[in-house]
């Protein structure tokens, strides 16, 4: 395999572990792999004087957008802690309109996502970022599809990341599709990272957003929800625990949440299933009941739809397996239908 040529897209504000991330991972991939094979990554910016990150240090790019046509394996837009209030300047936006032309895989890491859309870049694609701006995303591109709660996403030769130490699932994804898995693994027990999430897996961040004025009926509804999480709830019945019609519910709640109320509810499962996952060596068939999915299948379903891995995935991904032995339901799921029935590649989870 030939040399991959790889650029990150810096600008003022930056922020580092955008750039640093997917940085170190290319470089310990160099490690593990033919030198004729090696990762060789430059950073590229309008201009070579030294640009201050947002944490403060200061980086200085190797080419100016002038200095790189083009010719690169991967191109990377890093993103900054805070999306741009305005669309970025010019030069930096004409030269990242370009990229599916200048490289075979491009993509973004966390608010670098809105570079790509004022390039044009998002429209009908599935695309994800940091997910306390993933609804600013969405407003200001609303042709983007955009996945709120992914780690990154992969859509044709477009890839984009959640931001921050996600940069490093991506890059750990790269390497790990030219080199294979076991070299991935190789490198991100090297930089001591879960080894590895995948793409679709949950940012592991708050999902749930309060409306500002907790006493607001809305308020009431999502405290409702999350305090009776196992019961089963239709809108006629949320609709009645605070007073309301049905409709003026449903409407409120669109307006105040930007979800409905069936959304809201099912999200709130999957958190609370999450938590119990994350934090017990309760059998599966207890955490369904308890967050309300009803049964095993049902919760693996959601698991699967909205997160990209099933129930007992996702468990692995936070406990080793000499700590907590597999539960006797978790036995005969990964030997029957967890096995069998269900094809699970990156992002994507789907009945084969």
């Amino acid at each position: 395999m030939p040399v991959q040529a790889v650029a990150i897209v810096v600008y003022e504000g930056v922020q580092a572990l955008d750039v640093a991330g997917p940085m170190d991972v290319f470089s310990e991939a160099n490690t593990f792999v033919d030198s004729a094979d090696r990762y060789e990554t430059v950073l590229v910016a309008a201009h070579r004087n030294p640009l201050r990150a947002s944490n403060g240090i200061q980086i200085m790019a190797d080419r100016t957008f002038d200095e790189a046509a083009g010719g690169f394996d991967i191109i990377l837009v890093a993103g900054a802690p805070t999306p741009p209030e305005m669309e970025p300047e010019a030069c930096l936006v004409r030269w990242v309109k370009e990229l599916p032309w200048r490289s075979s895989v491009y993509g973004s890491i966390c608010t670098g996502a809105f570079v790509l859309g004022y390039a044009g870049l998002l429209d009908d694609r599935r695309v994800t970022t940091h997910w306390q701006d993933a609804q600013a995303l969405a407003a200001r591109f609303p042709k983007a599809k955009v996945e709120p709660d992914l780690i990154y996403v992969r859509d044709g030769r477009l890839i984009t990341a959640a931001g921050v130490t996600a940069g490093i699932d991506l890059g750990l994804a790269l390497v790990g599709q030219r080199h294979g898995a076991e070299t991935a693994l190789k490198i991100a027990k090297r930089l001591i990272v879960v080894a590895q999430r995948q793409g679709g897996q949950s940012q592991f961040s708050p999902y749930l957003t309060a409306p500002a004025d907790p006493g607001a009926p809305i308020a009431r509804v999502q405290d409702h929800v999350m305090a009776n999480i196992r019961d089963r709830h239709t809108l006629e019945s949320l609709a009645a625990a605070v007073g309301m019609s049905p409709r003026n519910l449903a409407r409120h709640f669109v307006q105040a949440a930007g979800i409905t109320p069936h959304e809201f509810t099912e999200r709130a499962r999957v958190d609370a299933a999450r938590m119990m996952l994350e934090g017990s060596d309760r059998p599966l068939k207890a955490v369904a009941f308890d967050c309300g999915f009803g049964s095993v299948d049902r919760m693996r379903i959601v698991f699967s739809t909205r997160l990209g891995v099933t129930p007992i995935q996702y468990r692995a991904s936070f406990r080793r397996s000499d700590q907590i032995p597999e539960s006797s339901d978790e036995k005969s799921l990964r030997s029957g239908r967890e096995g069998s029935d269900w094809h699970l590649s990156g992002n994507d989870a789907r009945l084969s």
